[in-house]
């Protein structure tokens, strides 16, 4: 990567929009509910780390999700997760502090 492709979009941005052009698609935010109330990435489902067990009764296992916290780290502990639970199209973007698109507060 050159040195301008540090301005471009990130690894997090390009979710996002892969999340957008993916029909029935869910974006799930794993982070608690004070970090999801303090911006998050609009049309996303909040579902804290810790409560992640409860997802079968809220999310189709069919359906394709995107998972994301604020540094990657719980989305990768999430995704790993859903997918022991069953969950085959699952995909860890990352974190939104790398993210620059508008925030939902």
């Amino acid at each position: 990567m050159g040195i301008f492709g540090f301005f471009g979009s990130s690894a997090f941005d390009d979710g996002v929009k892969e999340f957008s052009a993916t029909p029935s698609a869910v974006l799930l935010d794993v982070r608690t509910r004070e970090e999801y109330d303090g911006g998050h990435v609009e049309k996303s489902v909040n579902l804290p780390l810790d409560e992640l067990r409860t997802v079968t009764d809220k999310i189709d296992r069919r359906v394709p999700v995107f998972v994301y916290c604020l540094s990657g780290a719980r989305s990768a502990q999430a995704a790993a997760l859903l997918r022991r639970l069953g969950y085959e199209n699952v995909k860890n973007i990352g974190g939104i502090s790398s993210y620059r698109g508008k925030v939902v507060r």
